[in-house]
């Protein structure tokens, strides 16, 4: 019988055999495909399975019990909705007005409180504090305080020899007033996201730009916002799907009025909804959801572009 001698080096030490083809290669991933199972599950239960439920009784007459098959019924009803152009015309304003605002707005927050200044903490505490209040309870607060007669915004104005306009009871401004409540809210999230972009940019960067001698101004254009582009991809996307599915700020501060005047989609969904018509309002929302994902999708892709080279 003969014997295979171990491989061994120059200095006489025994080497491992290199393994061989027929045994299992090592997952080049962290972890096993088995932790993907629960949230897998989580997503599937929660978000999958109730989106293709929608669109299957979107076609139907439903209620808690039953559900008849009507096809594109629905859908002729929704589009024929008196409200329909009006509320897809203000999802449409909302939406650009108010991630528009937290995009500047927030990237200018972000450049003050990145800088040397007193109570830098502080003041970062003070602008993130609205988005951790309750919205409905921002909506009621705001209601209050924007009230053409008793609110303290017209009284303040009243002072200085301002007459108050009617924020909320004003078709033309209705939509206009319950954005820039929006905006306050939801720019500390923004600005958040835009110092956690400006503190990464390496500081190579703005002693190269010193050195060439750029101005304040250079410097923000030519190096804090194109390597900021990440931060602003992140904040114009989360801003944009939050504000064309805005619903519990306007209905806490107008319920859509005064009229039609601040109705949005997801208000003229959650009105048919309460009147019954389960299968329409289901419609609705599935009509919501195709405008945020043909909007985002090419959005995201081109915002995003580049980013991998």
């Amino acid at each position: 019988m003969t014997h295979t001698a171990p491989l061994t080096n120059q200095a006489g030490t025994a080497r491992t055999r290199p393994p061989r083809a027929g045994r299992s290669r090592r997952r080049t991933g962290p972890y096993p495909l088995y932790f993907l199972l629960v949230p897998a599950v989580i997503y599937g239960v929660f978000f999958a399975l109730p989106t293709l439920l929608s669109f299957y009784y979107s076609f139907t007459r439903w209620d808690l019990f039953t559900a008849t098959w009507i096809g594109v019924d629905n859908y002729r009803a929704f589009f024929g909705e008196q409200a329909l152009v009006t509320g897809l015309r203000n999802t449409l304003v909302f939406g650009v007005l108010t991630s528009g605002a937290k995009v500047v707005l927030g990237f200018l927050l972000a450049l003050m409180l990145t800088s040397k200044i007193i109570a830098r903490g502080y003041l970062r505490s003070v602008i993130f504090f609205p988005v951790l209040v309750s919205t409905i309870g921002v909506g009621l607060t705001f209601t209050i305080l924007m009230n053409p007669e008793r609110g303290l915004i017209n009284q303040a104005l009243g002072t200085i020899g301002v007459a108050g306009p009617g924020w909320l009871t004003d078709p033309a401004l209705a939509l206009i007033s319950v954005a820039l409540v929006d905006i306050w809210k939801g720019v500390g999230l923004a600005t958040v996201i835009f110092i956690a972009g400006l503190v990464s940019i390496p500081t190579e960067y703005y002693e190269a730009a010193a050195l060439d001698g750029a101005s304040k101004f250079q410097i923000v254009r030519n190096v804090m916002l194109p390597l900021c582009r990440p931060a602003t991809a992140s904040v114009i996307t989360l801003s944009l799907i939050g504000g064309l599915r805005s619903f519990d700020l306007i209905w806490a501060m107008t319920k859509g009025g005064p009229g039609f005047a601040s109705d949005v989609i997801a208000s003229v969904i959650y009105k048919q909804y309460q009147a019954g018509f389960y299968g329409l309002s289901t419609a609705g929302s599935v009509v919501l959801f195709l405008l945020v994902t043909i909007i985002m999708v090419p959005l995201t892709w081109w915002l995003n572009r580049g980013e991998d080279n």
